[in-house]
């Protein structure tokens, strides 16, 4: 015999389940929370990466909540990319009164122990800014290491500052620097900005 369908409670329950790709099916999250006494109406769904920015469903049910509903999802991953942005839903949530549950993790920020749930996401949210915030920085020290440009992709290259630079110097047949610049595609206020770049790496500044 399967589950019995968990009674309805005073609380309005709000659903929100998402799966990565169409390959996928959701029939196991929604079972899930039709199971807990979510109403099948009640389910906000999206097919979408978790890095994929558009998500409707959940830019929907984050709407469609309101104070004394529970959000529930059958993992946290469903619902955020990382704990930080976690821990931003479930604050806007708390802030404004809504619960929010995970099925499979046990953790229900509405209960007795959602002020140590978010304690622990809050520590944990740091933790991984602070872990994010280093490898970044290791990594654009070690592209600078190897030559690597960072930043905005460069408008012309010092392949075409060099040439830039003669074109300037020569001004055969009586060329403008508006007309140089241009033969390389870019305005002249762009041209001068890419020269005075390409002299300070050069160290010609």
């Amino acid at each position: 015999m399967g589950k019995a369908a968990a009674p309805r409670t005073s609380l309005r329950l709000i659903g929100y389940a998402r799966v990565s790709t169409d390959d996928q099916r959701l029939d196991l999250q929604i079972d899930a929370l039709t199971r807990a006494g979510v109403e099948p109406e009640d389910i906000w769904t999206d097919t979408a990466s978790g890095l994929t920015v558009a998500r409707p469903g959940l830019t929907g049910v984050l709407k469609a909540v309101q104070p004394g509903n529970v959000l529930m999802v059958w993992k946290f991953d469903r619902l955020a990319r990382s704990t930080l942005e976690l821990l931003k839903i479930a604050d806007q949530l708390k802030r404004k009164g809504i619960g929010l549950r995970s099925l499979t993790q046990g953790i229900d920020t509405s209960g007795p122990a959602g002020a140590l749930v978010f304690a622990v996401l809050a520590a944990v949210a740091e933790i991984e800014a602070t872990m994010i915030s280093e490898r970044t920085i290791a990594g654009m020290e070690a592209a600078r290491a190897r030559g690597i440009h960072l930043g905005r992709p460069r408008k012309l290259t010092d392949k075409q500052c060099a040439m830039i630079e003669t074109l300037l110097r020569n001004r055969h047949g009586g060329q403008t620097a508006r007309q140089i610049a241009e033969q390389f595609g870019v305005e002249r206020t762009t041209m001068y900005r890419a020269l005075r770049e390409h002299r300070t790496r050069m160290g010609r500044a």
